[in-house]
């Protein structure tokens, strides 16, 4: 019997057969992630003492999985490839997304591609029965399979705010007990916000490519638009309009009511991506920290603030920037790692992290770390230490990529013209200190390449 709900935790999910104690668990995830090394005896004592004392908290699936020998993803979350709007296409997809849930990973699925309920298809000429429809086949799937054995499915589903099935979406889960394995997000888009904002009226539309108009005869306006599972702008059918406020109001209601939807401000997550010159993100991973591209994968790992803060609770306490640092840059190292050393239930996911390399370095225990320091959450001094905190985190996880670049060659997807145009767009949004950070950033990015994409954050 445990003694504390962490025990539990730990003896339930994580500990694997032997281990006494944590320190066992550590050292077997330390030993693994080093053994991708040229020199793993030398990495294993850095990555053990960084997990040790819980400084560093990796991924679940990464606790649970490295060193084990089991044939299991280190990754938690992926999301998904386009869903071609066809009913090959869709159970194709709902294939894939069995065979990545049954390895131990969530996913997330934009269902944007597919055509709104009642539009009948050109070639075969049946109604369509809408994205919400199939969602129902998704969240059956994953009710079905639990994944590593102990854990269950987690989903991410997105709809963009101007498909004509926008209001089924935002009211999906209204009814108790419907799509209990998946989280809901609304794709909102600039154009929407400033609809929004001056109280003007917003276009519902599809792809004309695939569908008929509504009924015989049908003549429906045609506006060109981005739209996923299509390069560039395509042609869209303009199904209906309604005031802006009114979709925003209906998603704000249903939020506050049931807690579904959330909203992802999807221009603002692509433009600010390092990677924008070659991909779109439509998608996060199931809990949306991390917005993903098409088979794009979560590499998680946390510091913990708490194990950062010196003499606390007294009038001595003090937060130790420098051990922040020097944690940031051997937590990229051991996520990086993990790269390497996962398996991946499909070969697109393979091809696009070890293309990619991106990890998801994050934190953890803030308010802890603020209430240890005595400051109240939220105070302005609280704000001022939790941007520092970030800002180290941000700059050192830099500083550590460009290390591995130097030691180890640059991501493949790496292009150091197309990488430091997007920098130069991203600094825009900088104060003059920060963009002098980002410049020198980018032109020693330009001579070693980067090892690793890293989100940039002010």
């Amino acid at each position: 019997m445990s003694d504390t709900l962490s025990d539990w935790v730990w003896e339930t999910r994580y500990r694997q057969q032997g281990e006494r104690e944590i320190l066992d668990s550590w050292k077997r995830v330390a030993r693994a992630l080093a053994s991708v090394e040229q020199d793993p005896a030398g990495h294993y004592p850095r990555f053990l003492s960084l997990l040790n004392d819980f400084r560093f908290l990796p991924g679940g699936r990464i606790l649970a999985g490295a060193g084990t020998g089991r044939d299991v993803t280190l990754f938690n979350c992926f999301v998904m490839g386009d869903i071609e709007d066809s009913l090959d296409g869709i159970f194709q997809a709902l294939r894939e997304s069995a065979l990545t849930m049954q390895m131990g990973g969530g996913i997330g699925l934009d269902f944007s591609t597919l055509r709104p309920a009642g539009m009948r298809t050109r070639r075969v000429g049946v109604i369509a029965s809408g994205p919400v429809s199939f969602m129902h086949v998704w969240d059956a799937m994953c009710a079905t399979l639990v994944s590593s054995g102990n854990r269950r499915g987690a989903m991410m589903a997105t709809l963009r705010c101007d498909h004509p099935d926008i209001e089924a979406f935002i009211d999906a889960k209204r009814q108790a007990g419907v799509l209990r394995n998946f989280n809901l997000s609304v794709l909102v888009t600039d154009d929407f916000v400033r609809a929004v904002e001056a109280g003007g009226s917003w276009q519902l539309i599809f792809p004309s490519d695939g569908i008929e108009g509504r009924g015989s005869g049908a003549r429906l306006p045609v506006v060109d638009r981005a739209w996923p599972g299509h390069d560039g702008e395509v042609p869209c059918l303009v199904m209906r309009e309604l005031p802006a406020r009114d979709l925003w109001e209906r998603i704000m209601r249903a939020n506050y009511e049931t807690a579904e939807p959330g909203v992802l401000f999807i221009d603002r997550i692509n433009a600010e991506n390092n990677l924008g010159d070659r991909e779109t993100i439509s998608a996060t991973n199931p809990c949306g920290e991390i917005p993903l591209p098409p088979y794009g994968a979560c590499n998680l790992g946390s510091l913990n603030l708490t194990r950062f803060v010196r003499e606390p609770f007294g009038t001595q306490a003090r937060f130790d920037f420098a051990a922040l640092n020097g944690a940031t840059e051997t937590a990229v190292r051991l996520l990086d790692n993990v790269i390497d050393l996962s398996h991946f239930p499909l070969q697109q996911q393979t091809a696009q992290a070890l293309g990619s390399r991106r990890i998801g370095l994050g934190v953890t225990g803030l308010a802890d770390a603020l209430i240890m320091l005595g400051l109240h959450y939220g105070s302005e001094r609280a704000r001022q230490l939790a941007a520092a905190t970030m800002q180290t985190i941000c700059h050192s996880a830099y500083r550590a990529s460009i290390e591995l670049a130097a030691e180890k060659g640059s991501f493949p997807f790496f292009d150091a013209d197309e990488f430091l145009l997007e920098g130069a767009r991203a600094s825009q949004n900088l104060d003059v200190i920060e963009r002098t950070l980002l410049f020198m950033f980018l032109v020693t990015t330009i001579q070693f390449g980067v090892g690793i994409c890293v989100a940039l954050s002010k």
